[in-house]
């Protein structure tokens, strides 16, 4: 992320212009993608490795989205998908010479899903409408953010689970760096992971965070408010 646009490996996303109108998807449970977050997947379906070989063709632009909740198909037998995703710009490629991609994918904005279209590929390609307001650095949302509480509940989560961090990294991180971070590796269910990724900003996504890192706590040991003191 740079000041005022998005920089994802070579290429810059600064307004609607760079961004495609339709994108291939890639339903896959309990994966968050977040702006400027990174994802590594290992793909061996014959259709995603088709959709990534067009990708790799083409703007190298994948979309990230969930199955909808309860996974009811469609009429053509498909899932149906939550509304919201996030695209991603493959930046590492390889080939592991037993007929797998192992990609990294940095990500660039969320999207609203709009209408699937009718193609001949395998894999499913949909008309969305980008969340544009995340291709610019907000620095006011960064500041609005509660480090110390964030931080805290990450801790505390951490001990609960006898887990270390190497907080030299953390504390250098950068707020929008910490929270999106902080929420793609969260163990989190499939449900609080799409709450995550739909956060209207990155102050509701970090609270959002807190709260759920609470009500695990809460639930597995019983006084969330103890663990975090």
């Amino acid at each position: 992320m740079r000041d005022g646009f998005m920089q994802v490996g070579n290429a810059r996303y600064l307004k609607p212009g760079d961004l495609p109108d339709a994108i291939a998807v890639f339903p896959l449970t309990g994966a968050l993608l977040l702006p400027a977050g990174q994802l590594p997947l290992n793909i061996f379906e014959p259709r995603y490795l088709a959709m990534l070989d067009a990708a790799l063709t083409g703007n190298r632009l994948i979309g990230m989205v969930q199955p909808a909740l309860g996974e009811h198909e469609d009429k053509g037998g498909e899932p149906n998908l939550a509304a919201v995703g996030c695209l991603g710009r493959i930046t590492s490629f390889a080939e592991t010479g037993d007929g797998r991609y192992i990609v990294s994918l940095t990500g660039v904005c969320r999207f609203r899903l709009l209408e699937e279209k009718t193609t001949n590929d395998p894999f499913r390609i949909f008309r969305i409408a980008p969340f544009i307001a995340d291709l610019s650095a907000a620095n006011e949302e960064e500041e609005a953010v509660d480090r110390a509480a964030l931080l805290t509940a990450f801790k505390a989560y951490l001990d609960a689970n006898k887990l270390e961090a190497d907080w030299e990294s953390v504390e250098r991180a950068s707020n929008l760096t910490l929270v999106n971070s902080l929420a793609m590796m969260s163990p989190f269910g499939p449900a609080e992971k799409q709450a995550l990724l739909e956060a209207p900003d990155l102050k509701t996504r970090a609270e959002t965070l807190i709260a759920i890192t609470e009500i695990v706590l809460a639930r597995v040991f019983g006084d969330s408010d103890t663990v975090l003191q």
